[in-house]
């Protein structure tokens, strides 16, 4: 299993539109990991839902900050590897050094996952 971490809000102004062509690319990044016969998962997809089951009103409310980057650390503590992806990114370069932290694997390219078991 390994986290795709990339921008979602960085360079965004918070346009909606943005944020969700930062989540399209980081689904693509996973989709060709699932093809490749890796498991690819984003916090994203698992904080959004969250954050709209729970009212959120938009990026850096309460709830968006009680949620967003503690799913994805949570995320990241069952994951194999990190793939960082896109541009600058606070939020991604702090699950890098998480997961370099904890020893996992951290790759900067699609190229550089090895094939899958």
């Amino acid at each position: 299993m390994i986290l795709v971490a990339g921008p979602y809000r960085s360079g965004t102004g918070d346009d909606p539109h943005k944020l969700k062509a930062n989540v399209r690319a980081m689904n693509e990044v996973a989709l060709k990991l699932f093809r490749a016969g890796h498991l690819g998962v984003t916090g994203e997809a698992l904080a959004l839902p969250l954050l709209e089951t729970a009212g959120s009103t938009g990026p850096g409310d309460a709830a968006y900050e009680e949620i967003f980057h503690p799913v994805a650390e949570q995320l990241l503590a069952r994951c194999d590897a990190v793939l960082r992806i896109g541009g600058p990114s606070e939020g991604a370069d702090r699950m890098v050094a998480k997961a370099r932290a904890w020893g996992k694997a951290v790759y900067t390219s699609l190229d550089d996952v090895p094939a899958a078991r």
